[in-house]
């Protein structure tokens, strides 16, 4: 069922609000009313009219004002107003023009032109909503393929955001599924995708609550950043949380249970946006390339299940918050110098 539109009156004068209000009734419209300026600006936020039949001279703010205002208000600046001037009053059209005005009818009204007027303007606004509201439909589409940080950019300066990429200091912690290759040879793929998806969705949930940025999601793994002040303290926390959120869907699951290890590593990056240009779309991702990002992901491979491996500068920065297991220096693969790394054997206090 059509919803009724709802149209706002507003005049000083009752004889005038109680004629418009039978007119517009008999057309099938909804009304309210207000007898001044002030309370017409109170009757739009609180009622959201469709549209506003609005008198020029009325008592502590004029239509002038009313119109103004509104049209100033980005909440308010689609609702049309159609201004009621006096017969022949060109000044006050040319006022109404620049106030904002979207269209006027003439003082005596006339019951013809009324009913053609709104209706012409009603069909503009709905036409306009329509198309509003799919735009607003494309925008929720493709802002699922925005990273939460490219987001954040745009937000903080949408005219010039700083989407290139910038050297900083950062954490990148790196989780893999252990076994991930014989899981995919046991398990049906929409049973792994089911499983994969019940893990990942916590541990991302968990990142988003610590300020990590996740940059990509493989089938068996993701990467995340962590750029706060105390970065590689929330890194470290965050991989423990994600190890005793897997303890705890272990210990629930009556099926497939998974294990996951991971590398963590910290130090001077290149953080920004990449955008993928396609034939047949784009894709926005958020990053950290180089050495850092290297080694931290060597160290998820160095990883058994289960382990967490701490690079040499993230285990600098974490001082005694955290029992560390000195490991042999190791050659990993792409990283020339041999690399001591240090296995988390576990936190004082886990929270998930």
């Amino acid at each position: 069922m059509r919803q009724r539109a709802k149209i706002l009156i507003v005049d000083d004068e009752p004889f005038n609000i109680d004629y418009l209000e039978q007119e517009l009734e008999d057309f099938g419209y909804d009304t309210i009313s207000a007898t001044n300026g002030q309370e017409a600006l109170e009757k739009v936020a609180s009622e959201n009219p469709d549209l506003i039949l609005l008198d020029v001279m009325m008592p502590l703010m004029d239509g002038f004002t009313v119109c103004r205002t509104l049209k100033e208000n980005d909440a308010t600046r689609l609702i049309p107003i159609v201004m009621m001037t006096a017969l022949g009053s060109v000044e006050d059209r040319v006022k109404g023009i620049e106030a904002g005005a979207d269209d006027f009818l003439t003082k005596p009204v006339d019951e013809r032109e009324l009913r053609a007027r709104l209706q012409t303007t009603l069909r503009l606004k709905a036409t306009m909503d329509q198309r509003l509201g799919e735009l607003r439909r494309i925008k929720d589409h493709f802002a699922k393929f925005v990273p939460e940080a490219v987001k954040r950019l745009v937000a903080a300066n949408p005219e010039a955001p700083e989407l290139a990429k910038r050297e900083r200091d950062v954490t990148v912690l790196f989780l893999d599924i252990s076994g991930y290759t014989r899981l995919s040879e046991r398990l049906a793929p929409e049973r792994l995708n089911t499983l994969v998806e019940r893990y990942f969705s916590a541990f991302l949930d968990r990142i988003h609550q610590a300020g990590g940025d996740i940059n990509e999601t493989a089938g068996d793994g993701f990467m995340a950043i962590f750029q706060d002040p105390a970065h590689a303290i929330t890194a470290v926390d965050t991989a423990l949380a994600l190890m005793a959120i897997t303890t705890a869907l272990n210990a629930d699951n009556t099926g497939q249970s998974l294990t996951v290890h991971m590398g963590v590593n910290s130090g001077t990056a290149l953080v920004g946006s990449t955008c993928f240009e396609g034939l047949h779309g784009t894709r926005w991702t958020f990053t950290a390339s180089g050495p850092v990002t290297n080694l931290a992901a060597r160290l998820a491979e160095l990883a058994k299940p289960g382990d967490i491996l701490i690079g040499p500068e993230t285990a600098r920065r974490l001082g005694d918050r955290f029992p560390l297991q000195r490991l042999a220096p190791e050659h990993l693969k792409n990283i020339a110098a041999p690399v001591e790394a240090y296995c988390l054997d576990g936190p004082r206090h886990i929270q998930i």
